[in-house]
């Protein structure tokens, strides 16, 4: 599946549906929030990020291949969720919203990346990871966690953990276009994959997963093997200018979110400055 990558070019009809909502002409559908992390492991050829193969019949970003994430749970902001690392308050700086806001935004994206990546960012103490959670007793709780049938609390608290928060880097904000159907206000986070941990094909919303260097990745979309959506697509380019998880993390700990809307000058999608600079250096603006 191709799909149009930055610079995009919007068919007419669709420049012109962009106007009516930007002149208030047409209501737009409010933004879910939702997290989504950009799990990376060292690789020779430097970051390689960890994407799942969504499935074709998936309301959204169907066929895509994405980063691990999903919809934050009401009970992701729990004030009791066992926690270490930044406070939700160091974290509602770095994200750029508020302290209960940023709490749910931190615990969402550790319950999706155990949900859809069999990985869990917590441990017995702020200085552990736990060791294992391959076991039939794990899975039955990732299960119940990605049914709602369980929150992260309630498992952190039964299996005497703590959130990792410290595992976790902020990186960016992007905000559906407002003419879309179907909108999200999305934090992407970065983390680098527990050493000893192995991801799992395990997401029921996925037909497959892959590792692959992010600058792979990136020329995949370009030559069309890959459908990975713009966010996506830059927050690749993005990462392969770092020559290791431990650099993206470094770079992730000075960075503040300022939520990104796109909006359309002309007949293009703009896009973040820094990413403009780097499309240019690849002579694709």
């Amino acid at each position: 599946m191709r799909i149009p990558l930055p610079p995009v070019a919007l068919p007419p009809e669709a420049v012109l549906t962009a106007a009516e909502y930007a002149e208030g002409r047409r209501t737009p559908v409010e933004p879910r929030d939702a997290a989504t992390v950009v799990l990376a492991r060292p690789g020779a050829a430097g970051p390689e990020v960890y994407l799942l193969n969504r499935q074709r019949s998936m309301s959204f970003a169907a066929g895509m291949a994405v980063f691990p994430g999903g919809g934050v749970d009401p009970r992701d902001a729990a004030e009791h969720t066992p926690w270490a690392g930044p406070s939700p308050a160091d974290w509602a700086e770095r994200l750029g919203c508020p302290e209960a806001q940023a709490r749910a935004l931190v615990c969402a994206a550790v319950r999706e990346t155990f949900e859809e990546c069999g990985v869990l960012l917590a441990g017995p103490s702020g200085s552990e990871v736990v060791a294992d959670v391959s076991g039939p007793d794990w899975e039955t709780d990732r299960i119940a966690l990605e049914t709602r049938a369980l929150s992260l609390s309630e498992l952190l608290e039964r299996r005497g953990l703590v959130v990792r928060s410290d595992l976790l880097g902020a990186w960016a904000g992007w905000t559906t276009p407002i003419f879309e159907a179907r909108r999200y206000r999305t934090w992407f986070f970065v983390a680098e994959l527990p050493e000893g941990h192995v991801t799992r094909d395990v997401s029921s919303e996925s037909v497959s997963v892959l590792w692959l260097p992010a600058a792979e990745a990136v020329m995949a979309a370009e030559e069309g093997t890959l459908a990975l959506m713009p966010p996506t697509y830059l927050t690749c380019l993005e990462v392969a200018q770092y020559a290791d998880p431990a650099a993206l993390l470094a770079e992730a700990a000075s960075r503040r979110v300022e939520m990104f809307t796109p909006t359309v000058e002309g007949e293009r999608l703009t896009v973040m400055p820094h990413h403009r600079e780097l499309l240019q250096e690849r002579g694709r603006w």
